[in-house]
């Protein structure tokens, strides 16, 4: 893992200094590993984690979106308890990344709400680069 990129203060309308954003043009990626990177592995079989293998268009993207200076976090359900092993088969098999987020609630339908932008993509089996497309969201009322 390296360093971070700079991030760059941030101003409300009043002066009062808030969270600090990254600079123009760069993304904060939070990607799940099991299922989007490699195939599903329970947490309640971890001696598969360190065998299962990695999607190749998953490393070639993601190492490319490491390189363009994106900042590649990857949030998992899998434990504490996996960290080591975890980070044993990213660096085997040369993920590039700049975190590693354990303890993700499992059973999916998740729903983000921030007071920054969140985009999210759904993984349905293939790694690429990404496209806009307009879709329907839920947003709070009145906002």
């Amino acid at each position: 893992m390296e360093q971070k990129p700079l991030l760059l203060p941030a101003f409300d309308p009043k002066g009062d200094r808030i969270s600090p954003v990254l600079p123009d043009g760069v993304k904060n990626f939070l990607v799940d590993i099991d299922g989007t990177i490699c195939d599903d592995v329970p947490n309640e079989e971890p001696e598969r984690m360190g065998t299962v293998l990695p999607y190749p268009d998953a490393y070639k993207i993601l190492n490319k979106w490491y390189d363009e200076g994106h900042v590649i976090t990857f949030f998992t359900s899998r434990t504490e308890a996996h960290r080591e092993i975890t980070e044993f088969w990213l660096q085997k098999y040369g993920f590039k990344y700049h975190g590693l987020v354990m303890g993700k609630p499992r059973g999916g339908n998740y729903h983000w709400i921030d007071n920054h932008i969140v985009r999210a993509t759904r993984f349905k089996g293939n790694f690429t680069d990404l496209v806009i497309e307009n879709k329907p969201i839920e947003v709070f009322k009145g906002g």
